[in-house]
C-alpha cells in the first residue's frame, strides 16, 4: 500500500510517497526521518502529474519493497538542474547553472529532514532531471546509486566532463528510448552516442561497482513515469 504527503520542506513543495517503509518518530533530523530506502526526484509540473503511476509501477516492479519517494518541485528546469551555462539547444530558452544550488538544497535540507544518516539514498530523475543526478553523482558520495532516465548527456560540455571526473556514486542506471537519437535537431542527435560512451566511461571506473545501460521502445516523452520507475527499481534491487 502506497501513502502520499504533500509538504513544505525548506520552501520547495515535496511529494513524500511511502510504501512499506516506516516513519521514525525518535527526534532524529529536522522532520520525521524514514526508515527505510530513500529516492530522491526533482520534478516539473508534467513529472507531478505521473508520480502517483510512478509510484505505483516502483512497487509492482520492485516486487512490494519497502521505499519512500521525495519528490520536490524545481522552480526553473533549465537553471536549477544545469550544472553550468549553456546556449539554448531548443527554443530560445538558455541554460543556467542552478545545479550546485539544487544539491545544495537536496544534501543539507531534504536529506536532514527526511533521514538519520542510516538509510540508502538514491537520487534519479528524467530529461535534463536524469542529467543533473548523473552530475550529482560526480560530485558526492551522498547517493548510494544513481537512476539517470533519458538524461540529457547531449548537454553541451557534459562528454568532456565525464572523461575529466570519477564518479562518487558506486551504482549507476542509465536508459534510452531507441528512437531518441532520431531527430533532425543536430545537438539531441548526438544523445545515443553520448549515452553509449557515458555507460562505457562508468565500466571503466573502478569507483563505479556497477552500472547498466537499458533501451526503452520510443521517443523521449514515452513512458517516462515507468521508466523512471524502472531505474529507481533497479536500483533497489541491487
Amino acid at each position: 500500500m502506497i501513502t502520499k504527503d504533500i509538504l513544505q520542506i525548506a520552501g520547495r513543495t515535496c511529494y513524500i510517497y511511502k510504501c512499506g517503509a516506516e516513519t521514525n518518530d525518535s527526534g532524529a533530523g529536522k522532520g520525521v526521518p524514514c526508515v527505510g530506502p530513500l529516492l530522491i526526484q526533482p520534478v516539473d509540473d508534467h513529472d507531478i502529474s505521473v508520480l502517483d503511476s510512478e509510484a505505483a509501477h516502483i512497487e509492482r516492479l520492485s516486487g512490494g519493497r519497502d521505499f519512500i519517494l521525495a519528490a520536490f518541485k524545481v522552480n526553473d528546469w533549465n537553471e536549477d538542474l544545469a550544472p553550468w551555462e549553456a546556449p539554448p539547444v531548443f527554443g530560445d530558452e538558455a541554460f543556467g547553472s542552478g545545479a550546485a544550488e539544487t544539491l545544495e538544497y537536496i544534501t543539507g535540507e531534504l536529506l536532514p529532514y527526511m533521514t538519520n544518516g542510516n538509510e540508502s539514498v538514491y537520487l534519479g530523475g528524467y530529461s535534463l532531471a536524469g542529467l543533473f543526478s548523473l552530475w550529482a553523482g560526480y560530485q558526492t558520495d551522498a547517493f548510494a546509486g544513481i537512476a539517470a532516465c533519458s538524461p540529457s548527456v547531449w548537454f553541451p560540455g557534459w562528454t568532456d566532463f565525464v572523461k575529466a571526473h570519477p564518479v562518487k556514486s558506486p551504482l549507476i542506471y542509465l536508459s534510452l528510448g531507441d528512437k531518441e537519437e532520431k531527430t533532425r535537431n543536430p545537438v539531441m542527435r548526438t544523445v545515443g552516442d553520448c549515452i553509449r560512451m557515458q555507460h562505457d566511461m562508468l565500466k571503466g571506473d573502478p569507483a563505479c561497482a556497477g552500472c547498466t545501460l537499458e533501451m526503452n521502445q520510443g521517443n523521449h516523452f514515452k513512458e517516462p513515469d515507468l521508466r523512471t520507475a524502472k531505474g529507481f527499481m533497479w536500483l533497489l534491487t541491487r
